[in-house]
């Protein structure tokens, strides 16, 4: 077992107090930096940085980063949440490390779809039945994994197709 332990660190974000989640800082125990690449492997991570080892992916519809010496979350309803997470994560990071031998590591972020492509395959009437004010904003949600083709009701059904087989062509965030 790499990662046996942590010390958690729940903050509110100081510039808006009034803000319903929280965040996570987990300072790590041991270093897991040689396991980051098969973390990243497993999970798919949209940003991979080389030096220091980092790599963060969405999850649970969370950011979360995972370095070497500490793991950031990002809006999370309260405490227990964090630790079901955290728990989670050391689930997989010990799981990639104990099957290195099968998995080869990855130093790259995981292709991630193209907010102007998806705009392209959109009607971009900015008609708002989508529940977004323009279409370049359903894009960017398309591209985050928050929007699918079924979302757009002005989509032709060709076009409809088309952006579904485009996003289909990218892991989604679990």
């Amino acid at each position: 077992m790499l990662l046996k332990g942590w010390t958690e660190e729940i903050t509110r974000a100081e510039c808006r107090p009034e803000a319903q989640t929280v965040h996570c800082i987990a300072r790590l125990e041991q270093n897991i930096g040689e396991a980051i690449p098969y973390l990243n492997a497993v999970l798919g991570g949209y940003i991979y940085i080389n030096e220091p080892p980092s790599v963060a992916f969405r999850n649970q519809g969370k950011l979360i980063s995972v370095h070497a010496d500490h793991i950031a979350i990002n809006a999370l309803q309260d405490v227990d949440e964090a630790r079901k997470i955290l728990l989670w994560l050391q689930q997989e990071i010990n799981d990639a490390w104990e099957r290195r031998a099968e998995i080869t590591p990855s130093f790259k972020a995981a292709p991630r779809p193209q907010v102007l492509q998806i705009l392209r395959l959109l009607p971009k009437t900015n008609c708002k039945k989508c529940g977004q004010p323009t279409c370049m904003v359903f894009a960017a949600l398309a591209a985050e994994g928050g929007k699918g083709a079924e979302h757009c009701p002005a989509l032709s059904p060709e076009a409809r197709k088309q952006l579904t087989a485009y996003l289909e062509r990218f892991p989604s965030d679990g």
